[in-house]
């Protein structure tokens, strides 16, 4: 089964009602359709248009939602994840990520989405996101017309892939171990999720992507993996990237900020950068979503990933 087996779109959303609420600024950010009565704003992350990056669902307000209801409100709006905020007593939110199918411990994009939507309404600075993977720091500062957020990561790590899931790996891919960039071997990086990084040895093997969807989500929920980070390296410092997603029920995320921690924290352990380091990560252009992902690696702690979002009306 290829990748026509599941059909990733950003209009895989229900007809809901309208509602609004007061904007940050005049233009910002304040209204969603609901969802059995419940406000979730929808935003795009890693992009300035409405067309590209990847798209996430915000519930700003989850106070009282059950598991349950969270999974149903994820499913119901459609997109790969949607972001669950609770204000804690004491200061940070309480946050939780569901993709239509399972919650997962930490999603990148949908953090971007979540602390722009919550600067949009309450106005920009720092947060402290309280998720299943740890504290994760969250900063969201005004640039122009537009608000850019940066997360830091939990401390990232990386370890191998066994052989035997590595073979496995590659045969759901379609893809043979002669067609990986020797210099970037495979490995399991991880910034808060699990996520394989396999490196193409050329752009056109990442290019054609058409893999097994039921055999890779098979293998991903035996290891524990999330998404796959597979990567061409341009440069240096560039790379483009394509996040199979079979787990949450979608064939591809289009921006993937989890897995482009992972990645920094993959290229420094394996000392592959030079700290500190910037890189840019292209994504989402095959999907029709074209994004790009800011990565900061510092030599020490965690991973900073950056990038605007915007809202997707109403």
């Amino acid at each position: 089964m290829g990748l026509a087996c599941l059909v990733w779109s950003v209009g895989v959303v229900r007809t809901v009602t309208a509602r609004r609420g007061p904007g940050w600024r005049s233009g910002g950010a304040g209204g969603g359709r609901g969802v059995a009565g419940v406000e979730v704003l929808r935003y795009a992350a890693f992009t300035t248009s409405p067309a590209g990056g990847n798209p996430a669902g915000v519930v700003l307000d989850a106070s009282g939602l059950s598991d349950a209801e969270m999974l149903r409100i994820a499913a119901e709006v459609g997109y790969s994840e949607t972001a669950f905020l609770v204000a804690r007593a004491a200061g940070g939110l309480d946050v939780r990520y569901f993709s239509p199918l399972a919650e997962v411990p930490f999603c990148g994009h949908a953090t971007i989405a979540a602390a722009v939507a919550w600067a949009r309404r309450f106005g920009p600075g720092d947060l402290v996101f309280h998720t299943r993977a740890g504290l994760v720091e969250v900063g969201t500062s005004v640039s122009g017309a537009e608000v850019v957020a940066t997360l830091t990561s939990v401390a990232p790590r990386v370890e191998p892939i066994a052989a035997g899931a590595l073979a496995e790996l590659l045969a759901a891919l379609g893809w043979a171990a002669s067609e990986l960039d020797p210099a970037l071997p495979p490995r399991v990086g991880y910034a808060g999720a699990f996520h394989p990084v396999v490196a193409a040895g050329s752009r056109e093997r990442l290019v054609a992507l058409d893999y097994d969807f039921d055999r890779l989500g098979a293998l991903m929920g035996r290891e524990g993996w999330t998404t796959i980070q597979l990567v061409w390296r341009a440069d240096a410092v560039t790379f483009h990237a394509r996040n199979p997603f079979p787990p949450g029920g979608v064939v591809e995320d289009p921006a993937t900020g989890a897995a482009a921690a992972a990645l920094g924290g993959y290229l420094r352990e394996l000392g592959l950068v030079s700290p500190p380091v910037r890189l840019t990560v292209f994504q989402g252009r095959e999907l029709g979503r074209p994004g790009v992902l800011t990565v900061d690696v510092a030599a020490r702690g965690g991973i900073a990933v950056s990038g605007p979002a915007v809202e997707l009306g109403s």
